[in-house]
């Protein structure tokens, strides 16, 4: 192989121009004039399947691409010093930006877009127009409370309380104990309230410290909002209820096995309070270096997920 040399022929084509007479009716040929036009060099093939370019040889590798689809994963508790399994999904379109969503060692949910800074992916669904008590409504169901006096009246779906710890006695309606205070609730416990037909269930107000407001909590007569959506519930904000004389409250229902509150601790920690912000987040995150306006985070957010071109 000679030093700078490629091995390659030159593509010539030949090219006729075909020129009409405008004046004649039935499109009488006026002109024909051919000309062989170069059109660059061609790469041969060596004996042995290579190129030789430049001197160097060569060999052509087809690029692997990812199917389209999504795909589960974990981290084997590579990451985390106490082993702990960290999960993770990508979103492969068959065109368009990947999406990487993965918890963190405090199981919150992170985003990434084409392997970019991750974002709490609550930002990601802000930018799509949903608001915090949206997201909740799409990801949870609720407990109901009603508010008389100092005790609470929950509405009652047994399946919910497998686990928990009784707070008082429960009764059937005959006045039969059904559930020791103290004691943890089984299955057994949960068909025999089933059978009961037991649809209300009477607890202290502060079984509802440490739950999640899963709607704003208002003032019923000045209409100022006591708790925003999504805040954790404390004496103080009881307080006010009681003050206030709300008659409803609604939280988040999660347990340890098929409902984790990870959605709502991801709120939590998302800086963002409305749909422009969290736009502008993702356009700092994309774009580095690049000041943001309202115009230019929509349009790159509407490239990124919703243009056909790409």
């Amino acid at each position: 192989v000679l030093r700078g040399v490629t091995y390659a022929v030159p593509l010539r084509v030949k090219v006729r121009l075909i020129i009409f007479d405008k004046e004649s009716s039935n499109k009488a040929i006026k002109d024909i004039k051919e000309q062989e036009v170069y059109m660059g060099e061609i790469p041969l093939m060596t004996e042995n399947g290579t190129f030789v370019i430049n001197g160097t040889e060569r060999v052509i590798v087809s690029q692997l691409h990812r199917s389209p689809g999504v795909f589960f994963d974990h981290d084997r508790g590579k990451t985390h010093s106490s082993g702990k399994l960290l999960y993770s999904a990508r979103i492969i379109p068959y065109r368009g930006s990947w999406l990487d969503f993965e918890f963190d060692p405090k199981d919150c949910v992170f985003v990434r877009i084409d392997r970019r800074r991750k974002l709490p992916a609550s930002v990601l669904l802000r930018a799509l127009g949903y608001t915090t008590e949206e997201v909740l409504d799409a990801f949870y169901t609720t407990n109901v409370f009603h508010v008389q006096g100092e005790n609470l009246n929950l509405e009652l779906v047994p399946q919910r309380l497998r686990g928990e710890i009784a707070v008082l006695d429960i009764l059937d309606d005959k006045g039969k104990v059904i559930v020791e205070q103290g004691r943890r609730i089984t299955a057994r416990h949960i068909n025999q309230l089933e059978k009961a037909n037991i649809k209300t269930l009477e607890v202290p107000l502060d079984y509802v410290i440490g739950r999640t407001s899963a709607k704003a909590i208002v003032h019923p007569a000045t209409g100022e909002i006591i708790a925003e959506c999504n805040t954790e519930l404390n004496t103080e904000i009881l307080a006010k209820i009681a003050k206030a004389q709300v008659v409803r409250i609604e939280t988040l229902y999660t347990n340890d096995i098929d409902c984790g509150p990870f959605i709502s601790d991801t709120l939590k920690i998302d800086s963002t309070g409305n749909q422009l912000e969290a736009l502008v987040e993702i356009y700092r995150m994309m774009r580095p270096g690049e000041p943001p306006t309202k115009d230019a985070a929509e349009t790159l957010f509407n490239n990124l997920f919703f243009s056909p071109e790409r």
